[in-house]
C-alpha cells in the first residue's frame, strides 16, 4: 500500500512538472512574441526624449535664419505621412529614421557659403538632428531602408541646391525642413498615442 502510494505520488510530480514545463514554454512563447513585437516601442528610451529634441531642432531652425517667407516652395510629400500611418511601427520608425538622416545629408553634404545663417544655431541644429537619428536607430535591429520615393524626393531637393544654390534655394530648403519636422512630430505622436 505506501509502494502504491508513492508510486501515485511520483505520477501526480511527473504530472506536475510536465505540465509546469509546458506551460513554461507556451508563456515564453507569449513573452517572446510580446517582446519581439512591441520593443520597437516599449523598450526605445528615444520616445521620451524625443519631443524634448524635435522642439529644440525645430527652435534652431527658425532662429538660424530670417522668418519663413511665403514664397513658392516645391511640393512636399504629405501622402508619404499619411501612408506611412498605416505601417507597422518598425516601418514608421524606419521612416522617421530616414527622413532624418536625408535631412541631416542636406545640410551636411552642400555648400552653406551663400546664406547668412548663424553658424553656432545651424551646428546645433545638425547635432540634435544626429543626435534623434542616433536615438531612433538604437530601437531598430534592421538596416532596412524606407521606401525608395523617400530618397528620390529628398534628392530632387538637393539637385535644386546644387543647381541654384543661392540663399534663396536654401532658405526653401530650410522652410520645406521645417515642415518635414513638424510632420514627424505629429507622426510620432500618432505612435505613442494611447
Amino acid at each position: 500500500m505506501l509502494e502504491n502510494k508513492v508510486s501515485k505520488s511520483s505520477a501526480l510530480l511527473t504530472i506536475l512538472i510536465i505540465t509546469f514545463f509546458f506551460m513554461m514554454q507556451n508563456l515564453s512563447g507569449v513573452l517572446i512574441f510580446l517582446l519581439a513585437t512591441m520593443t520597437p516601442v516599449l523598450c526605445c528610451d528615444w520616445f521620451r526624449h524625443y519631443g524634448h529634441l524635435s522642439n529644440k531642432s525645430m527652435t534652431l531652425l527658425r532662429l538660424m535664419g530670417t522668418e519663413f517667407s511665403n514664397n513658392s516652395q516645391p511640393y512636399f510629400p504629405y501622402k508619404f505621412y499619411s501612408h506611412i500611418k498605416n505601417n507597422t511601427v518598425e516601418s514608421q520608425l524606419v521612416f522617421i529614421r530616414d527622413s532624418l538622416e536625408l535631412i541631416e545629408g542636406l545640410y551636411l553634404h552642400n555648400d552653406l557659403s551663400s546664406v547668412a545663417w548663424d553658424t553656432d544655431r545651424t551646428d546645433r541644429f545638425l547635432m540634435t538632428l544626429e543626435r534623434q537619428r542616433e536615438g531612433i536607430s538604437s530601437c531598430l535591429s534592421t538596416e532596412r531602408r524606407a521606401d525608395s520615393r523617400l530618397r528620390k524626393y529628398y534628392r530632387g531637393l538637393e539637385k535644386r541646391l546644387h543647381t541654384g544654390g543661392s540663399s534663396a534655394s536654401w532658405e526653401m530648403i530650410r522652410k520645406v525642413t521645417d515642415q518635414h519636422l513638424h510632420q514627424l512630430n505629429l507622426l510620432v505622436n500618432f505612435m505613442v498615442r494611447p
